[in-house]
């Protein structure tokens, strides 16, 4: 019988860190506005405290990948991690308002090194034959934190507004000890560079970003993760809350209900589609998961009925679902575990951010001029939209170990 690999220790040792990750980070998201409040500020002050994080993951993303390329992932994996529970932590301590604006500034630059490093990773540890179903056990593990974090967060809400923090930075400190200990010298196959199994030193050849970029599916997956960032993490964050509040005031927990059922669809089939992305291969789930993801969407701002509204986050979160691994795996095929590709990591995941900080601006003043059914619209053609640059991108990268650069035109 063919040997079937199996998931490697490393990568479960990431995906523990990524759902204690999620967990803490779900803990003080609820409380984070609250605590900003008490500094007696009006509403865009608290806005900013939120916002700083999103825009310094934006801005720092480039030196993010630069650093990974120069120092290797693992350092600048657990380097992130310090910087977040050191600057989380020191929140609980904060006296001024400037002070808490200032340390989730800092939390947002430690917060894209581990997220890209983390990105490096996982393509360096994962066979090629496992890529997308590696990158859905990451996901759906940092899915799940983030869901249960508000719920343990009600658990210490007795503790005060500073508790949260406090535990997201111990949790955090514990993630980094975890992971230096047991991922130690990241593993790599029998008889590659000698220079990284010899002496710790990273001596695999780049793959820079002009390289990738002159990949057809590396430029596709990078206008999805802007689709995605634009609609998943910033006008469904920022506006569907409002819009069930606005339609369904009667009905309080209508905006949870909407995140959870959103979640829920997304959590349902993110695992498998990794399995069938890695067995069928990546355009068909990018292109049917952007299409109902996107018309799911579009409807939604029309919706009138609460159960009508809660199935169609469901679909949405469904269709998310069955991309989000897809993506990830074709940048994984595109750089290869045996090449450094840090810009090339950082500019995907900067595209998401760019996404989720612009998205939520442009489709709230849209709102307000025609209103929620048109903004909505909109937000679903941009996802659809993604879906048909994937129809029009035909060749995938080689799906093997060292990477698509082997098979770009030198």
């Amino acid at each position: 019988m063919p040997h079937r690999p199996t998931v490697p220790r490393e990568v479960w040792v990431l995906v523990a860190a990524s759902f204690v990750i999620a967990l803490g980070y779900g803990i003080v998201a609820p409380v984070l506005p609250l605590y900003a409040q008490r500094f007696g500020v009006g509403n865009t002050e608290i806005s900013a405290v939120v916002s700083v994080f999103a825009a310094m993951r934006l801005l720092f993303a480039p030196a993010s990948g630069w650093l990974v390329q120069r120092f290797g992932e693992k350092h600048i994996y657990i380097s992130g991690l310090m910087i977040v529970a050191v600057s989380t932590g020191a929140c609980a301590l904060a006296v001024e308002y400037w002070q808490l604006v200032a340390l989730r500034a800092v939390a947002g630059i430690g917060s894209t090194m581990f997220t890209v490093s983390a990105m490096g990773l996982l393509i360096r540890i994962s066979p090629a034959s496992m890529r997308a179903r590696i990158s859905s056990l990451y996901s759906g593990s940092f899915l799940i934190g983030g869901v249960a974090g508000p719920i343990l967060g009600a658990l210490v809400a007795p503790f005060g507004l500073q508790a949260p923090f406090v535990i997201y930075a111990i949790t955090l400190f514990a993630a980094c000890a975890v992971v230096a200990i047991a991922l130690g010298r990241v593993r790599v196959e029998p008889g590659d560079e000698p220079g990284v199994m010899g002496t710790g030193i990273d001596v695999r050849p780049v793959l820079t970003l002009a390289a990738a970029w002159a990949r057809k599916p590396y430029r596709a997956a990078v206008a999805a993760n802007f689709a995605n960032g634009w609609t998943a993490f910033g006008v469904r964050v920022a506006l569907v809350p409002v819009v069930m509040a606005t339609l369904f005031p009667g009905t309080a927990e209508a905006a949870a209900l909407a995140l959870t059922t959103f979640a829920l669809g997304n959590a349902a089939i993110i695992l498998p589609a990794g399995r069938w992305s890695d067995r069928y291969g990546r355009r068909p789930f990018i292109i049917g998961g952007m299409a109902l993801a996107g018309v799911s969407t579009a409807l939604f701002g029309f919706a009138d009925n609460l159960v009508i509204s809660l199935v169609l986050c469901a679909i949405a979160g469904v269709g998310t679902g069955l991309c989000a691994p897809s993506q990830q795996a074709v940048v994984a095929d595109v750089v290869g575990r045996h090449h450094r590709g840090g810009p090339v990591l950082a500019t995907f995941q900067m595209m998401s951010d760019l996404g989720a900080v612009i998205g939520p601006l442009a489709i709230g003043m849209l709102a307000d001029l025609a209103g929620f059914g048109p903004a909505f619209a909109v937000t679903g053609a941009i996802l659809v939209l993604a879906a048909i640059v994937w129809m029009f991108t035909p060749n995938e990268p080689e799906r093997t170990e060292t990477g698509a650069i082997d098979v770009i035109p030198r």
